[in-house]
């Protein structure tokens, strides 16, 4: 694979890993790396059936330090537009990926940044990671997605005061206040990354795959509506033969051997 503004690895037991790679630049995105992005997610990444997929930053000062601010200063109303709305076609993507997203924060994650990990499933952070929404000190606010998939983890109050004020957090006040799930040492970001994405690998894909679909369909409905897909789409994962070997796995007190059917 050609690309020049990211990089992509497949490690053993289904695992990937996407590295947003201008370290130069503190990983900013672009266009360019947008359009990577975009490529990689619709053509490449559907044929790989992975059971977890890492998303992290080159270097070891940034995970993504936001949109590329020279760039963006260079657009015109129209050419703003565009390119709001396909940051937030690609954020989608990752978003409503099958398999589980991990954002492995090993540095800045501000602004676009910041918006990227929100999209991804599971967030842990390096304990040097700082995050943050700083459009406001530039004249704009978070527009691919932050104000509405914060709000949803921090509730209005706190998602206020951080937008509005455009400061950094530490990786512990992300972690106090719920924006990530896991802080860890800086040298062991990616091996406890790789842990978690091993450990979720393990278990029954369908079963993985449905519950994320009922949890993320289900934030967005009334809860009627949500207990009613859930109960769908564990119907469907007991009509699977994956559940038929965990089962048969437990009481036979071995480790299941699923297929994903």
């Amino acid at each position: 694979m050609g690309y020049e503004f990211i990089s992509y690895e497949r490690e053993p037991n289904s695992i990937g890993i996407l590295t947003i790679n201008r370290p130069h630049v503190l990983n900013a995105l672009n266009w360019d790396t947008l359009g990577e992005l975009r490529e990689f997610l619709e053509d490449v990444l559907p044929k790989e059936e992975l059971k977890a997929l890492i998303i992290t930053g080159a270097g070891d000062k940034a995970f993504v330090a936001g949109a590329d601010i020279a760039q963006m200063n260079e657009m015109k109303e129209r050419d703003f537009q565009d390119y709001v709305d396909y940051a937030h076609r690609v954020y989608e993507l990752i978003e409503n990926e099958r398999c589980p997203s991990i954002a492995a924060i090993n540095g800045y994650a501000l602004g676009g940044g910041c918006e990227l990990a929100l999209t991804c499933d599971i967030r842990i952070a390096s304990e040097k990671a700082r995050l943050g929404f700083p459009e406001v000190k530039l004249g704009i606010f978070p527009g691919w997605g932050g104000t509405q998939r914060i709000t949803r983890i921090l509730g209005l109050g706190k998602t206020k005061e951080l937008v509005f004020t455009g400061e950094m957090i530490t990786a512990e006040e992300a972690l106090r206040i719920g924006l990530v799930e896991r802080v860890v040492p800086h040298d062991e970001l990616m091996n406890e990354a790789r842990k978690l994405a091993g450990a979720i690998a393990k278990r029954g894909p369908i079963a993985v795959r449905l519950s994320k679909t009922a949890i993320n369909a289900g934030s967005e409905m009334d809860l009627q509506k949500a207990l009613l897909l859930e109960k769908t789409l564990v119907s469907l994962c007991f009509d699977s033969r994956d559940r038929v070997e965990g089962m048969k796995a437990f009481l036979e007190k071995r480790e299941p051997m699923f297929t994903g059917e």
